[in-house]
């Protein structure tokens, strides 16, 4: 029997709806983790029946991520990140991964989950010569996460933007490429975007996503590879390229991964 998470703030607590399962919630149980409740659980078991994969393309896309923080903080001289739709704490958080490599960088986390609003605490720890803030914004509104990111980021400095699983939420695909320019546009010349998104490359995948979205939580919206790559317009797009979480570079921590799992991503330069 998983534990439920352990929430000491009864405000937060009165704010999580335990009726209906939710995605950070149940991606955290896929990955391994204990901060979800029994509805996740249920719901989690049922797509996975479904959908054996998840599990495999959950590890993939967590990975994706340790990989791009790594090489931008150490390959490209990175030092702030901008992390929306952070989702529950994890193994190698953005900020861990980054101040291991500078221990001077910046990390904005940005999410509007209960949950994760109670496990902030987790989350906002630093190195000294680094920070590490959370802002409780909804990624409808750039111009407010922008302005509340900029209270701690340099807006004038290079700023790694990270959307990681978090634009399959937005329902109309036309608004999601919007938020993604308009968040773009405010990030200097040197900055990056790192994306990526599940796809509707599995037919499993697909009819589960089906089942899910019936269920009463937030939609999730599965695109193309190519639908991914177009939120990419106008940057300069790293090799390999938008590609399977698992190809993007993959070393060590790629190991007993498929080539190939139905989460897509890549890393962009603006120019």
């Amino acid at each position: 029997m998983t534990d439920e998470p352990n929430i000491s703030d009864p405000e937060a607590l009165s704010k999580i709806d335990t009726t209906v399962p939710q995605s950070a919630r149940i991606w955290n149980y896929w990955l391994g983790g204990k901060d979800n409740y029994e509805v996740d659980r249920v719901a989690g078991d049922a797509f996975r029946e479904i959908f054996p994969g998840i599990e495999t393309g959950a590890r993939a896309a967590r990975y994706f991520l340790a990989r791009a923080v790594r090489h931008l903080a150490a390959e490209e001289g990175i030092r702030q990140f901008l992390d929306i739709g952070t989702g529950l704490p994890n193994v190698d958080n953005t900020h861990e991964i980054a101040q291991r490599v500078a221990p001077e960088c910046k990390i904005v986390y940005v999410d509007n989950d209960p949950l994760v609003l109670a496990h902030a605490r987790a989350l906002l720890t630093s190195t000294p010569e680094g920070v590490t803030n959370y802002v409780d914004a909804d990624l409808r509104k750039p111009a407010t996460i922008v302005r509340e990111a900029g209270k701690t980021l340099d807006f004038d400095q290079p700023i790694a933007l990270m959307l990681m699983g978090i634009l399959g939420h937005i329902e109309d695909y036309d608004e999601a490429r919007s938020i993604v320019r308009q968040l773009v546009d405010a990030l200097p010349p040197g900055s990056y975007l790192v994306q990526y998104d599940s796809t509707n490359t599995s037919e499993e995948y697909v009819t589960a996503i089906q089942q899910y979205n019936e269920g009463g939580s937030i939609p999730y919206i599965l695109r193309s590879p190519e639908q991914i790559a177009r939120y990419f317009d106008g940057l300069e797009l790293l090799e390999p390229g938008v590609a399977s979480c698992s190809r993007w570079r993959p070393d060590t921590s790629a190991w007993g991964l498929p080539a190939e799992v139905h989460q897509y991503g890549g890393v962009a330069l603006k120019r």
